[in-house]
């Protein structure tokens, strides 16, 4: 609207006062078109292409959906594609840089190469021909084979000296055959194009040509190459104008035109115009060159391209300037601002301009959600993270505790085990004594040597295994034989003893408790067989039941009840003190060794009197303790 009322105030002045002169009224269109010029400079970086929305629209998809990373950094490249060919090279460097950095969050070496590349191209495009460098050094570095790695380092060293055309010949000559040998048609594509612009710079139009003609070829083979193809033939135009080749560089124009309205791209039809009225111009034909301009001007008006009607207008407003022709420049100025305001409502680009800067923001705004979800999620891990080994540390802490504690436990248990075994041997070793200072008093010496012979054999397996709480079968029967015959020589053969294992034919394999049926045996002697008149019974039954093997003691005393009526107080005390004993060394063993021993004490029934006495254990293969 600003330039509309200017263009007004202009045309009302010249009505008014007649034709100013030709110095003011130029020196009006001149600033004008000037201020139009820059407005369309600074627009035309701006304008997208529907490609470029429907990449920024999928790009949008992908945020709201939470898609992956690797996902949004794929739309990221897609949308910086689209943008570099529009040759919006900021854009594109901005969206790029963001796909690199997802890309190195994933660690994809296979895509970090390829974007790399279109990184440096597009800051080659800006001129930033160090962070161009750096970038395709960074491409050759993570290149997946061979010529990619070649290819990036030859554009790199290629760029250390952008001013030097032979220098820069060489590098892309290397590119060209290194596609060539891969079959890469898209990198030999962009190296003769490359290879052109260098060969137009030496004033090589026709080496120019050749290279172009070359990719031409390979454009037109190439699934998926047309927009290739179409700007390729707009550069041999260009530069079969610069070889003064008019007919030739006209009829392509020509041609070119016919393909963007059979295409139905008018944009491009505008352009071709345009280029084909400068081909005419540089032929000389300006007839046939100012009736293009107007063809390429009405083509603008027609489908709404404000920004294209107005470069186009420049150069007929140019021309006739040139001409000294006011009248028709004052004309095509007049029509243009009647039609302005037609024209920027239906300008569609400007829609798609107003629609790509909302999804731009949309993106922005996607972007910081997704930034600050990915800071909740890793806020989330860290406490996650740090909880998880606290409580680990916490879990080994009490598991080292409990294995002490469950250590000195079972440390503890297993001295007081050791006291109640020892406990016996000082009660044990007093009657031995006494027996033998019995028989020396009595000047019996046979029985006393006899006696001192069994009690020393006794007292060695005794003390050799003293600090074991389990032991074979076999010792174990050996010490209470031994122990019996002590006995016997002690109440003169008041009782005989029978000791057998019934059912077990390797009583080695088999382990049981140390000295837990002694304290049996001396009850069964002492308070029971030796205040019978008549010698007395003493068994020892050793036999297999299912998982246990049980030990049977059974006399035929005198029996509980009249034991504990003939017992003094002393006496009563130290027999509850070694059933205490037993049934305490029982109970650490079941806890120490998770067993489960049982004892059983009955008196005998029926007419013969005795007690009986049952301890039975856990079946228990040959162990240490």
């Amino acid at each position: 609207m600003q330039m509309q009322r200017i263009y007004k105030r202009m045309l009302s002045s010249v009505s008014r006062q007649g034709r100013r002169s030709t110095v003011l009224l130029f020196m009006l269109m001149t600033v004008s078109l000037s201020f139009a010029q820059t407005e369309k400079k600074a627009a035309k970086k701006m304008q997208p292409s529907k490609s470029v929305n429907v990449s920024a629209d999928k790009l949008t998809d992908a945020l709201e959906q939470d898609a992956s990373d690797a996902t949004v950094a794929d739309g990221y490249v897609d949308l910086a594609r689209d943008l570099s060919g529009k040759e919006d090279y900021v854009r594109a460097e901005t969206y790029l840089n963001r796909a690199l950095a997802l890309y190195l969050k994933l660690k994809r070496k296979d895509l970090l190469s390829s974007t790399y590349r279109e990184l440096a191209k597009v800051q080659e495009a800006q001129g930033k021909f160090e962070h161009a460098i750096t970038n395709y050094r960074n491409a050759s570095r993570l290149a997946p084979d061979d010529v990619q790695k070649a290819l990036n380092k030859n554009d790199a060293d290629r760029l250390t000296n952008p001013s030097d055309l032979m220098h820069q010949s060489a590098y892309i000559q290397q590119n060209i055959d290194l596609a060539v040998t891969s079959n890469s048609v898209p990198e030999q594509i962009s190296a003769r194009r490359q290879m052109a612009e260098v060969k137009k710079a030496q004033n090589d139009n026709r080496g120019a040509l050749k290279e172009l003609e070359i990719a031409l070829e390979e454009s037109n083979v190439s699934t998926g190459a047309e927009d290739v193809s179409f700007h390729i033939k707009q550069e041999i135009a260009n530069t079969l104008v610069a070889d003064n080749r008019h007919d030739s560089a006209i009829g392509l124009n020509r041609a070119l035109v016919n393909e963007a309205r059979r295409t139905n791209n008018p944009k491009t039809e505008v352009n071709q115009l345009q280029n084909l009225a400068t081909s005419y111009f540089e032929a000389g034909e300006s007839t046939e060159g100012i009736t293009s301009l107007h063809e390429a001007y009405n083509t603008a008006i027609e489908k709404g391209l404000t920004l294209e009607a107005k470069a186009v207008l420049e150069q007929i407003v140019a021309h006739y300037r040139k001409g000294r022709n006011t009248s028709k420049a004052l004309a095509a100025y007049a029509d243009f601002v009647n039609r302005l305001d037609t024209l920027v409502k239906n300008d569609s680009t400007l829609v798609d301009e107003k629609f790509f800067r909302l999804q731009e923001d949309k993106i922005m705004q996607l972007e910081k959600e997704r930034a600050l979800k990915d800071e909740l999620i890793a806020k989330q891990n860290f406490s996650r993270k740090v909880l998880s080994y606290s409580i680990v540390i916490i879990l080994i802490t009490l598991a080292v505790i409990l294995k002490i504690l469950h250590g000195s436990i079972r440390k503890n248990n297993k001295i007081a085990l050791q006291s109640l075994r020892r406990e016996m041997n000082p009660h044990f070793i007093f009657n031995s004594l006494n027996s033998v200072n019995r028989f020396i008093s009595e000047n019996n010496e046979l029985e006393a040597n006899r006696y001192l012979s069994s009690y020393s054999k006794l007292m060695r397996t005794v003390m050799e295994n003293s600090n074991k709480d389990f032991i074979p079968l076999s010792t174990e029967l050996e010490q209470l034989h031994e122990y019996l015959k002590l006995e016997q020589l002690r109440f003169r053969d008041k009782f005989t003893y029978s000791i057998r294992a019934e059912e077990i034919p390797d009583t080695d394999s088999v382990m049981i408790p140390n000295m837990l049926v002694q304290p049996h045996l001396e009850n069964a002697v002492w308070h029971g067989l030796r205040y019978k008149e008549e010698a007395g019974k003493l068994s020892v039954t050793v036999r297999p039941e299912g998982e246990y093997v049980c030990i049977k003691v059974e006399d035929n005393g005198i029996g509980l009840k009249k034991s504990r009526e003939l017992k003094t107080a002393h006496q009563k005390d130290r027999q509850s003190r070694g059933q205490t004993n037993t049934f305490e060394r029982i109970a650490l063993l079941n806890r120490l060794y998770h067993t489960k021993i049982t004892m059983e004490i009955v008196d005998k029934n029926g007419t013969e009197s005795g007690v009986i006495v049952t301890l039975c254990f856990p079946r228990i293969d040959r162990r240490k303790d």
